[in-house]
């Protein structure tokens, strides 16, 4: 009897043996599969935009202040100093129309920006107010050099008549609409909270720029392009692109 039950024992053990190879053959190997399992899935899984899409670079060919960089290069480039200073939000109205330098508003990294690129905005604003009134209503026919150009809705009909005019589209991964937006290019928000920003030439992996900007508490660069509270209703370049 114990024979018998010996030679069962035996043939249960090897019969067991060749349904685990089988097993084995059959999935590669328990361990390789799911080895292959954590390395393929996500790679097959992969969008466009999980390695950082490649957005051609689009310059203006302008260099204002004759430092070597482009134009855009140097809206960035100022507008990120207010990021670095970290710029405090605040709000008022100053005899001779500038604020303290380590204060401001949306509007005031805009003029800073333009000012480190060659630019006198406040000049060039105030100057196309008084030679074409009509075209800023939010000055009321009473124009105020100390505070017309740190008014979004005055800078709006500025860049209207002087910039160029550019898609409010954005299409998260999509090259082609991406290489519209570059960095240097200026932004604005529409009511309820109107506001304006530049925009960075730093990327999201699906393309989509960062915002420089002064929103509050002090001066940012940020993933904040599509997620302002108000709708993007406005896109330009100064100069235009050559």
């Amino acid at each position: 009897m114990s024979r018998k039950i010996a030679i069962t024992f035996l043939l249960l053990i090897i019969l067991l043996t060749l349904a685990v190879q089988s097993i084995y053959r059959v999935s590669g190997g328990a361990v390789e599969s799911q080895v292959d399992l954590e390395i393929k899935e996500p790679v097959a899984g992969l969008l466009p935009w999980k390695k950082p899409l490649v957005v051609p670079r689009i310059l203006t060919g302008s260099d204002k202040n004759g430092n070597g960089l482009d134009d855009l290069e140097d809206l960035v480039l100022f507008a990120r100093q207010e990021v670095l200073n970290k710029t405090v939000y605040r709000d008022g109205y100053f005899r001779g129309g500038y604020p303290p330098d380590d204060e401001g508003v949306c509007t005031d990294v805009i003029w800073r920006a333009f000012r480190g690129a060659g630019y006198d905005l406040k000049d060039m604003v105030d100057q196309d107010i008084k030679n074409n009134l009509r075209a800023y209503p939010r000055v009321g026919g009473r124009p105020e050099p100390n505070i017309d150009f740190r008014r979004v809705q005055n800078l709006v009909p500025f860049f209207k008549r002087h910039a160029q005019v550019l898609t409010t589209e954005i299409i998260p991964g999509n090259a082609e609409n991406l290489a519209q937006w570059q960095g240097g290019d200026i932004v604005v928000y529409g009511a309820p909270l109107w506001h304006i920003g530049i925009v960075s030439d730093k990327r999201r992996k699906d393309g989509v720029p960062l915002l420089i900007h002064n929103g509050g508490p002090w001066a940012t660069e940020e993933d904040r392009l599509l997620t302002w509270p108000s709708p993007l209703i406005h896109h330009f370049r100064y100069p235009r692109s050559q």
